[in-house]
């Protein structure tokens, strides 16, 4: 992507609008190859969450501030956030760092999950595309604030939904803090700039009880961000970026039971068109019971043969006809 963009780079909507489109349809591609082969869907699910990498970078930090080596944790720090670690202060790291595990719960865990259950691998892929692409070109600066503007966009629709599944599922793992929780997502996150972050990092806040938000350095500048979280929350400290990133991993967990939980409940809903039971022997070794049929069968009888009789036939075989009648008359 890096050389296609050197060749269509312009600074107008329509170049960027074409680099989004050539990104997302080569995933797109990529993954409907995936699904057509065993085990695709699963492969590229587990390609895309990244789940490991966000907890395990985030607990390098706090380790590296517990040891108080501040240095160390300034060079960590950009596996986690794009600003300008370094002039930042102990609490300030802190911050970052809870804010990107709280922000990244839903761009590298929730999304790609819930993309991978409802669309496969090719889903997967091409959330992993537009989230790729954001990352890549969608900034604010002179280069990209146009060329970068529709990966942008996209990216925004693609966790909408994903970004509210966040918030109710930390709210669902922290009940105690859920109607704070609630209150800070309602409250604090429409002022944030982005659409989605905002959301999860005012629920993370609320949740461990502290306040988010303020001046946020970068390389192409400054930006002053909402305080989110509880009016009465206290600042960040080291032991929070661990608080953070169990909450996450507690989200995750009560993600996959809710996919889990659905796709069992659908696996066993019956099918369409079907009336009682399951048939035997049939795809899934689903079971049905057999229906007793009703069937007309003339009376074989030398006195009145001008009517049928009504008969319940046995549900496992058919009755053989009477042989011998008019031996035994």
């Amino acid at each position: 992507m890096i050389a296609l963009e050197r060749r269509i780079w312009d600074d107008r909507r329509l170049a960027g609008l074409r680099y989004a489109a050539s990104g997302i349809g080569a995933a797109a591609l990529t993954g409907t190859i995936l699904d057509w082969l065993p085990g695709g869907a699963t492969v590229a699910g587990y390609a895309t969450v990244a789940g490991r990498g966000l907890w395990g970078s985030a607990r390098a930090v706090e380790s590296a501030l517990e040891a108080g080596d501040i240095s160390t944790a300034r060079e960590l720090l950009p596996a986690l956030v794009g600003r300008d670690a370094g002039r930042l202060s102990s609490t300030e790291i802190v911050r970052a760092a809870v804010e990107s595990v709280a922000e990244n719960t839903v761009d590298g865990i929730v999304a790609p999950a819930l993309f991978t259950a409802l669309g496969g691998a090719r889903g997967a892929l091409v959330y992993r595309g537009i989230n790729t692409l954001d990352s890549m070109v969608g900034y604010r600066d002179g280069t990209y604030a146009r060329f970068g503007w529709v990966s942008a966009r996209v990216d925004d629709a693609a966790n909408l939904v994903p970004a509210r599944v966040t918030a109710a599922l930390v709210a669902a793992v922290r009940p105690r803090a859920a109607r704070e929780i609630w209150h800070a997502v309602r409250r604090d996150a429409p002022a944030h700039p982005s659409p989605n972050a905002g959301v999860a990092e005012a629920a993370f806040a609320a949740a461990l009880g502290v306040r988010l938000g303020g001046t946020n350095s970068y390389h192409g500048g400054v930006e002053e961000r909402p305080m989110l979280g509880p009016r009465s929350g206290r600042v960040p400290e080291t032991a929070d970026i661990g608080h953070a990133v169990r909450c996450s991993q507690h989200v995750t967990v009560a993600l996959l039971g809710g996919l889990t939980a659905a796709a069992v409940a659908s696996h066993g809903r019956p099918r369409a068109g079907g009336r009682e039971g399951f048939d035997t022997g049939r795809a899934g070794g689903q079971v049905e019971p057999r229906r007793r049929r009703v069937v007309i069968e003339p009376i074989r009888n030398a006195r009145d043969t001008r009517f049928g009789e009504t008969r319940v036939a046995e549900p496992v075989a058919e009755r053989e006809p009477e042989r011998g009648t008019e031996q035994a008359r």
